[in-house]
């Protein structure tokens, strides 16, 4: 069954990447929080991570919900990352994007 948010989401007429870009530009400290949990597992010696699993910790480390932190999201921030940091590459497993 079609969730609320799901049901806007189709209804806004809006891509996975125009909503992401839209939450990022919201809530910049997601990626600054996903960016430093990244670092710190590959200082930490990690040889791979996972979005979601930061996404994960993230939900929990927050002392509220972040409206929107939404799992669609996390292929676009490890690419994001990628970009910023293209040393860590390797850590992150990426597929073809079959959507936009």
């Amino acid at each position: 069954m079609p969730t609320a948010v799901s049901r806007m989401n189709r209804a806004s007429g809006r891509t996975i990447t125009e909503r992401f870009h839209a939450f990022d530009t919201q809530n910049p400290h997601v990626y600054r929080a996903l960016e430093r949990m990244a670092a710190r597992r590959l200082a930490a010696g990690a040889t791979r991570v996972g979005v979601k699993d930061l996404f994960e910790d993230l939900r929990r480390q927050l002392p509220y919900e972040v409206a929107g932190l939404n799992n669609n999201f996390t292929a676009l921030y490890a690419r994001r990352l990628i970009a910023a940091h293209p040393n860590w590459a390797s850590a992150f497993e990426l597929r073809r994007r079959r959507a936009d």
